[in-house]
Parts: C-alpha cells; structure tokens; sequence
C-alpha cells in the first residue's frame, strides 16, 4: 500500500492542492478536503494517468486516506 498512498499523497499535494501534512493515511476524506468536485477530479486523474478505473462515489466512501489507497492498488492490479 506504501507505493499506492505515495501516489495518492503526491496527486492530491499537486494537482488538488492539499497541504501535504493535512496527507495522512488515517485523514477522513473530508479532512483534506476532497469534496464531490475534487473526488470527481482525483477520479479522472487517477484513469488518464494511470489507467486505474474508480468512481468518486468509490473514493467518498473509504474511511480515510489509507483505504482509499488500498482502493486504488487493488484497482490498479486487477488492471
């Protein structure tokens, strides 16, 4: 998962502008800020440049940021 919430941090720190300290494995979605519109961004961000299929509804839903990385790997493999 490692690899997986490296990505995450780095996408959400430089694409949707999130201080990275705010960027932590148990931060709830909505304590960095990642609301339907930037779910919605992460989502497309996460297909063009990775490939990996997930909805915003998909990445609203984890608990935090660490099980929307572990989304986001599993996606990624199943790939």
């Amino acid at each position: 998962m490692e690899n997986a919430f490296s990505a995450l941090k780095d996408i959400l720190v430089s694409k949707l502008k999130v201080e990275p300290e705010h960027v932590t494995p148990d931060a709830t979605p909505s304590e960095v800020e990642l609301d339907s519109l930037a779910a919605a961004e992460l989502a497309v961000v996460l297909e063009t440049e990775f490939g990996i299929a997930v909805t915003d509804a998909e990445l609203l839903a984890t608990e935090n940021i660490g099980a929307m990385a572990s989304l986001i790997e599993q996606r990624g493999t199943a790939v």
